[in-house]
């Protein structure tokens, strides 16, 4: 029998899911550099800084001293009190040690967090353009994403009247993502209050994915919903060490929210993966505890890549961009490229855009369809000023 003939065994679950686009596309441009290519890529989604060295030093001590056994399924008690001392420092948000749970990697959080809360027929309402993975992990759960479109004009953020229209006597969970990845956009207090007043009394929780909240421009702070009182029980607050301490590969994610979350997530982390990495676990102490001086070092150099992006950018015909307001990622509009011939082919929607920058003119950068916005590009810029400028040549280039 072929391969094609054993998928109908495949389960529904995973056949309503579709593949990580950024995650294909960043496979691709490392196979193409494999075989020699001069790829300049802006599809990964993590820095280019190196893990601080304190972080380093502390996961290097884990395993000399023997630290690599089971840990507790939840997290090391030792890393839950510097996770609550960073959400007290950074968030203004007070939590109990029974209240938070590690996981390996913001992605497990909120899995987790799907598959607690949502059975088959809920909604997870999803402001687009989304991280890839929220509408797919919904469906993993069983539940179905309602997608709810935003645009440029409104700064790619989600109005109260665009919710209350969404919203079902099905619908289980809000997903809010602030500052976004992809668009960068984030939420201010005003905008999360008047949000957070359409569903007050619904009983519908509020998914707050913060993994980017330390980088953020221009004096923008995202304001975590969880800090509204009357809806601190419906908040679950999902964050992690990849992007602000460079340790993606750390894999180490974690999540606050009511003890009864907590412990349903724990139950579901017992039977699929138990505890995270005892070595990173020591590593991410250090991270959160430490000096962090070297965040804001970091957030400051993102910052002046995001400037010099969208200043090149916008001299490009065809492409419009919005001045991102946190995370490491410019979102332009290519509607404008839309419709025309480009390397001999009419470009159709951001994946022909895409297509056509990395086959022909070796910039890898990912299709915003994979976010729910088939108009727009994501291109990191968690890259140097040099690799940047050359990226920006190419693509000035390639559409002249």
């Amino acid at each position: 029998m072929s391969a094609e003939s054993f998928e109908r065994f495949l389960s529904r679950r995973v056949l309503s899911m579709q593949e990580s686009q950024t995650m294909k596309i960043t496979g691709l441009a490392k196979k193409m550099q494999a075989e020699g290519k001069d790829i300049v890529s802006l599809s990964a989604g993590e820095p280019d800084f190196p893990t601080p060295e304190n972080v380093c030093e502390a996961g290097i001590e884990a395993i000399r001293s023997g630290f690599t056994r089971y840990t507790a399924n939840s997290g090391i008690p030792e890393l839950k009190k510097a996770i609550i001392r960073k959400l007290s420092r950074d968030n203004g948000l007070e939590y109990a040690e029974n209240e938070i749970i590690v996981s390996n990697g913001g992605k497990q959080t909120l899995a987790n967090t799907f598959l607690a809360l949502c059975d088959e027929g809920d909604e997870v309402i999803v402001p687009a353009p989304y991280w890839v993975s929220f509408p797919e992990m919904a469906r993993l759960a069983g539940a179905t994403p309602v997608i709810v479109e935003t645009s440029i004009e409104t700064g790619y953020k989600m109005t109260p009247e665009q919710l209350a229209a969404a919203i079902t006597p099905n619908t289980r969970i809000l997903v809010l993502n602030s500052p976004s990845n992809p668009s960068g956009a984030v939420y201010n207090e005003a905008e999360v209050r008047a949000l957070m007043q359409v569903i007050e009394g619904k009983e519908i929780f509020v998914l707050s994915d913060e993994m980017y909240d330390m980088i953020c421009y221009g004096g923008v702070r995202p304001f975590s919903p969880a800090r509204i009182p009357e809806m601190k029980p419906w908040v679950i607050v999902s964050n992690g060490t990849s992007k602000s301490y460079s340790m993606t590969g750390w894999r180490i994610g974690y999540l606050a929210a009511p003890k009864w979350i907590i412990d349903a997530c724990d139950k579901i982390q017992s039977q699929t993966t138990s505890n995270a990495n005892s070595i990173a676990q020591k590593a991410a102490v250090a991270a959160l505890d430490g000096d962090q001086s070297i965040v804001e070092e970091r957030r400051a150099e993102f910052e002046k890549r995001r400037n010099f992006m969208f200043r090149e950018l916008n001299t490009i015909p065809g492409i419009e961009c919005m001045l991102p307001e946190g995370a490491f990622y410019i979102f332009p509009s290519i509607k404008g490229l839309l419709g025309k011939t480009f390397g001999g082919k009419v470009m159709k929607d951001s994946a022909d855009i895409a297509e056509y920058l990395l086959k022909d003119h070796y910039v890898a950068t990912v299709p915003g369809d994979a976010f729910g916005a088939p108009e727009n590009l994501r291109l990191s810029y968690a890259a140097s000023i040099e690799e940047l400028s050359e990226a920006v040549n190419r693509m000035r280039k390639a559409f002249a």
